[in-house]
């Protein structure tokens, strides 16, 4: 009788195609899930002749105005070269706090990669992290499918790709690449599931927790809960629905995000502290737009982006009538995708997904934990034996339903039917040719070349439509490389500021090009920042968190701006108009109360009077200079019939614009003029620059001696004798203290009494929530060694089993996986 054990036997008896998944497998089968989804990302962009591979731009939104402005800080940071450190960014919002911004876009491993790339080249690092990001998302996946269940490791791969290319990765998460840390963790956690159901590895499950929540607390959200799910389906597959189980998977997830504790209670506070931008209401996408997002080539900003490829659509369309596949494992696992797809598209588990609040922009960010439930499902199939014509025509009936249900849709373009008419052709005649072993190699070419075509094809599209429909930037260039030269020549940090300028290509151009100046743009923009900005003149975009510089004489000279970028040059400030980062008020003089006016604010801010306001339809004295304000004005402003023109982009809430210069008053009687379609209320204010220069000299003569600036601190040398409120130029968010208390607050900035008897001040920045953070951190760690401690001598106590564990065995074979082991 002959051998049933050996591999060729395995083969013929499950009807797979030869290359069952054994150690070596599983290392090509992440190296292939890999290499397919580099490949098709890079032919997309080709194709759309994007950036890198084209002149097109590929900085669009939050890719060019946080994500490649934070890579270059921490590029920085890395190679020394950032003013401020971990806790504090001096550069960005004259001032701000750095380790919740760390947390939210850099808390990834792989964007320390972007060390190893020049300065000058940070878009080129920016990319090649996001493919990196992708690729490993692929890798991840195919090694969850595998440790799940044995199978064809080249159709694992496959589908590993199929989960990294999927819509929602080439479409949004490739221009916002934190969301791609989520991509990441989904499979790791999956992975981790599958571990706490073996009872193995007690010590790496929580590590991995940490790591994918630290990478992105967000998208990890939606992962673990994502994961949790899938683990519960799997137990109940198998009849193994234990509380024990359940207990042990919920230990180490919550062991796992203590010990990332120390980044996310910072971020948690960051975001609590910040400007609250605004807020949406939840309308469920139509179910033909749903539908129409399965097809490649479709592009929508407020509907899932599910397109998974038609191949594994049309494998986990055919898992219902797959005969092979248990009954209740096809029920439980066709439910499971049905039940995510609807919770999508429902207000209280929308809510669920997003952590209670309706996202700013894309509504569906949790759609990839529905692609890698669509990837399961389809490995499920495959894992028990390659589909035969009913399950085929099953799937293909699926599929077209699916295809049909978007006839409708708006959202569908020439490219999307011809593509998936081709996909679903080309993935039958694939898996058709994987049954018979002669053929495995042009089964997966053709099954990895459907993946790929569909997806590069998707991609392209998705380049030119998000130039049409998005904000786009220039990519870096001569332009600057010569600006960043000229700001870096002209930095004297901290003796004064250099200021990035007001003409902005990006909402965080101190980080991306030098300087410490206002701009700053972060989900964390502290409110502090925002409100006192505003008042003192300052323009936003994105309702208050995207904050613009202030060009501004009384504005420079109370903050210290020394140099700043204007037009196609660095301007410098006089001297005599310029006061040093630290200040002292006279005792007894009144704290700021702000008012409606930015021209009377500045005056409280500086103490002294410099602006004079006329009335509607007068004009300012000869020789001042005249600024306009009127936030809600979009349109031309003007000085008289030769001044210059002056765009203004005020739209509120959503745009502010800021206060601006029309120029000096040259002739007598010349008015401002407003040409525009809305917002025409507005104020005027005259300078007096004689004012000004005479207010800094009173406020420098009794300035500090000297001030020393660190990476989380600033210290000032006070005069003998001094007496009043030190006043330190940024912005008083939480966390500084000032000679060991909490730090006072001066028109929103940062101050301390001096009594006269005090020789220096010193004010010092620590994170809010960072020693919480750690001392949950620490306690999570003390939790998981005394678990580990306990399991081992649990298991030194428990006697030795007289035969292993029996794993899983090969789907539809009854033959176990360490059989399989042993013989191959």
């Amino acid at each position: 009788m002959p051998d049933q054990t050996t591999p060729a036997a395995i083969s013929r008896t499950t009807g797979l195609a030869t290359g069952l998944a054994t150690g070596r497998g599983t290392g090509l089968a992440a190296s292939l899930a890999a290499l397919l989804t580099a490949l098709a990302v890079c032919v997309g962009d080709a194709v759309a002749r994007t950036f890198p591979f084209g002149p097109e731009r590929r900085g669009v939104n939050d890719l060019a105005n946080q994500f490649v402005p934070y890579h270059a800080h921490l590029w920085d940071l890395l190679h020394g070269r950032a003013d401020g450190g971990l806790l504090l960014n001096w550069q960005s919002g004259w001032g701000s706090s750095f380790l919740p911004d760390l947390g939210t876009y850099l808390g990834s491993p792989f964007a320390l990669l972007v060390a190893l790339f020049p300065r000058d080249d940070i878009e080129y690092a920016v990319y090649a992290v996001t493919l990196l990001k992708m690729a490993a998302a692929a890798a991840a996946m195919t090694l969850a499918l595998l440790r799940m269940r044995t199978g064809v490791w080249w159709a694992a791969g496959v589908l590993g790709a199929s989960y990294a290319l999927c819509g929602w990765s080439v479409i949004e998460a490739t221009y916002n690449p934190m969301w791609l840390d989520g991509l990441i963790a989904f499979p790791l956690l999956c992975l981790v599931g599958e571990w706490v159901r073996q009872g193995r590895r007690p010590l790496l499950g929580p590590l991995v927790v940490a790591l994918c929540w630290v990478g992105n607390f967000y998208t990890a959200y939606m992962a673990t809960i994502g994961a949790a799910l899938v683990l519960l389906v799997r137990l109940a597959v198998v009849h193994e629905l234990r509380i024990r189980v359940v207990l042990r998977a919920v230990a180490t997830v919550l062991l796992g995000i203590g010990l990332a504790a120390p980044i996310l209670v910072p971020v948690f506070l960051g975001s609590t502290r910040a400007y609250p931008g605004w807020t949406n209401q939840f309308q469920p996408a139509g179910w033909t737009d749903f539908f129409a997002r399965l097809l490649p080539a479709t592009y929508s900003f407020t509907t899932p982006a599910a397109f998974v490829g038609t191949g594994t659509l049309l494998l986990a369309g055919g898992l219902l009538f797959h005969r092979k596949v248990p009954r209740r494992e096809r029920l439980l696992w066709a439910g499971f995708a049905v039940a995510v797809a609807v919770s999508m598209q429902w207000g209280p588990t929308h809510l669920v997904w997003h952590v209670f609040a309706t996202p700013n922009g894309s509504p569906y960010r949790q759609t990839f934990v529905l692609s890698g439930v669509m990837v399961i499902a389809a490995w499920t199939v495959l894992s028990h034996g390659w589909p035969g014509r009913r399950a085929l025509l099953g799937g293909v009936g699926v599929v077209a339903v699916a295809g049909a249900g978007a006839v409708t849709s708006d959202l569908i373009t020439g490219w999307s039917y011809p593509l998936f008419a081709l996909g679903v052709a080309g993935a039958c005649g694939g898996l058709w040719l994987a049954r018979r072993e002669k053929l495995p190699v042009v089964a997966a070419a053709l099954l990895a070349g459907v993946l790929v075509g569909q997806a590069a094809a998707t991609t392209a599209y998705a380049d030119r439509e998000r130039l049409g429909r998005l904000d786009d930037y220039p990519a870096w260039g001569a332009e600057q490389d010569r600006r960043t030269a000229a700001l870096g020549k002209a930095d004297g940090w901290p003796a004064y500021r250099t200021d990035s300028g007001r003409e902005q290509i990006t909402g965080n151009e101190p980080m991306l090009f030098g300087g410490q100046g206002a701009a700053y743009y972060s989900s964390h923009t502290p409110s502090v920042l925002t409100t006192t900005l505003a008042s003192l003149g300052g323009g936003w975009t994105s309702r208050g968190r995207n904050l613009q510089s202030l060009d501004n004489p009384v504005t420079d000279a109370l903050f210290g701006v020394g140099a700043r970028w204007r037009g196609d040059r660095v301007v410098r400030t006089d001297a005599d108009a310029l006061l040093p980062l630290v200040t002292v008020r006279p005792e007894g003089a009144p704290a700021p109360r702000y008012g409606a006016s930015p021209f009377r604010n500045q005056e409280q801010l500086l103490g002294a009077s410099v602006y004079a306001l006329p009335a509607k339809g007068a004009a300012c004295p000869v020789g001042s200079e005249v600024f306009l304000w009127a936030p809600d004005f979009r349109g031309k402003a003007k000085l008289g019939a030769d001044g210059r023109t002056v765009k203004m982009t005020g739209e509120m809430p959503k745009r502010r614009a800021a206060l601006s210069s029309l120029g000096v008053q040259k002739t007598a009687g010349a008015l401002v003029s407003l040409k525009g379609q809305r917002g025409k209320k507005y104020e005027v204010g005259c300078l007096d620059r004689a004012r000004l220069t005479a207010a800094v000299a009173g406020l420098k003569a009794s300035a500090p001696e000297s001030v020393e600036v660190t990476d989380s601190g600033i210290r000032a040398r006070l005069r003998p004798g001094t007496k009043g409120t030190v006043v330190i130029a940024a912005p008083r968010i939480a966390g500084w203290t000032c000679e060991g208390r909490p730090a006072e607050t001066y028109g929103g900035l940062l101050a301390v009494r001096a009594d006269g008897s005090r020789t220096t001040v010193s004010c010092d920045f620590r994170t809010p929530g960072l020693r919480a953070g750690l001392g949950a951190g620490a306690v999570a760690f003390v939790l998981l060694w005394g678990w580990l401690l306990w399991l081992g001598r649990r298991g030194h106590r428990r006697p030795s089993p007289t035969s292993p564990t029996s794993p899983e065995p090969l789907a539809g074979t009854g033959i176990r996986q360490d059989t399989l082991a042993r013989t191959s």
